[in-house]
């Protein structure tokens, strides 16, 4: 297929529930999608002002600042401490990697490309544009001959699924056995909430516990958009293979897919500073502290959910009479349909509003039992 036949985005298929929600005579509360609201940190915005004389080319491979300080907070917040600058590549945001990363690979007709099987819809899109053949499938066991490249995402979108050490290490087992990429989508990784996430690091696929010594075929791709608020400023990177980084770095040149000069000084401040995401993450977690009580109170179970900006939530009902009902609340959320043939019950939250919405949020639920 190409960018031609692509269904309309699914997201206009929310816009009668949205018009429904926002008639609540207190407003409406959008929990649908996890753009941030909280200001970009000062420190960021002035590293962005200072770099606006950008009068030549930006590099395609990142300034020699943005790639160690990519490979230094590997090793500081990630437990990954032998990366070198060839391990590592910025993207203009992730979106656009997840996407075009069957392409720039090479993959086509008969290639299989596996993704989660509750996913981010962009997994199944960039298969399907490059020709290949999309596979949902989370057990390793069931990744099949043939594939070429594997979609992990940890922790998940919507569910906040994490993989832990073993999992990962059984999941590079696989990989290596069929011969395939493993991709690392870890965009969350800073978002831990539950289980052994309370008070352990979410690990990479880097980690050197997971990779038995070789980073072969392996990538792990993060955006700074969740934990620096820099979702407009489309920042990102990813790691790991030396030879895989060199092969999309050529692409990429070719393409001219290179982030901007200011982004890229922004995104080497926002990278040596660990202050500004944990303040970011207790606003999240006191969001989420507000919020998930009261779904549980109107009849909500949340599941999975350990880690990430989303509560995963069902009713045990069809997801749309769930998106129907919180309408009636004024609430907007996602529906779990457009995470795949497998989420038919479930809906997503968003921990992405302004407190004062997800508090208003929380009381109408507790007051529709």
């Amino acid at each position: 297929m190409s960018v031609r036949d692509l269904a309309d985005y699914p997201w206009d298929a929310v816009a009668p529930f949205r018009e429904r929600a926002a008639q609540h005579p207190q407003g409406l509360v959008d929990l649908s999608i996890g753009s941030p609201v909280d200001p970009t940190p000062e420190l960021i915005r002035r590293a962005l002002a200072e770099a606006t004389d950008a009068h030549a080319y930006p590099q395609t491979v990142g300034t020699p600042a943005l790639r160690e300080a990519i490979v230094d907070w590997y090793a500081r917040r990630r437990g990954v401490p032998d990366l070198r600058v060839d391990n590592v590549l910025p993207t203009i945001g992730s979106k656009e990697l997840v996407a075009l990363l069957p392409t720039l690979l090479g993959l086509g007709e008969g290639d299989i490309v596996v993704h989660p099987r509750v996913a981010y819809p962009t997994y199944d899109v960039g298969a399907r544009v490059a020709g290949a053949t999309p596979f949902a499938a989370d057990d390793p066991a069931e990744w099949p001959e043939g594939a070429k490249l594997i979609w992990i995402n940890t922790p998940g979108n919507p569910d906040g699924r994490t993989w832990t050490v073993d999992q990962l290490s059984a999941a590079v087992s696989r990989a290596r056995e069929l011969g395939a990429t493993l991709a690392s989508d870890e965009c969350y990784a800073e978002l831990g909430w539950d289980g052994p996430w309370a008070t352990e690091p979410i690990p990479s696929i880097l980690d050197p516990r997971v990779t038995g010594g070789s980073r072969a075929n392996l990538l792990s791709v993060y955006s700074l958009s969740k934990q620096s608020n820099l979702a407009g400023y489309r920042a990102a990177f990813v790691a790991g293979c030396e030879r895989v980084v060199g092969e999309l770095l050529t692409a990429r040149k070719h393409l001219g897919l290179m982030p901007p000069a200011p982004v890229q000084h922004a995104m080497a401040v926002a990278l040596r500073d660990d202050e500004h995401v944990r303040t970011q993450k207790e606003l999240y977690r006191a969001r989420r502290d507000t919020l998930r009580p009261a779904l549980e109170a109107a009849g909500f179970r949340i599941d999975g959910s350990e880690a990430g900006l989303y509560l995963w939530a069902t009713e045990g009902r069809d997801a749309w009479e769930s998106m129907s009902r919180l309408a009636e609340l004024g609430i907007l959320a996602g529906p779990g349909p457009f995470y795949g043939e497998h989420s038919a019950a479930h809906v997503r939250l968003a921990l992405t509003a302004p407190s004062e919405r997800v508090d208003e949020g929380a009381r109408r639920l507790r007051g529709a039992l």
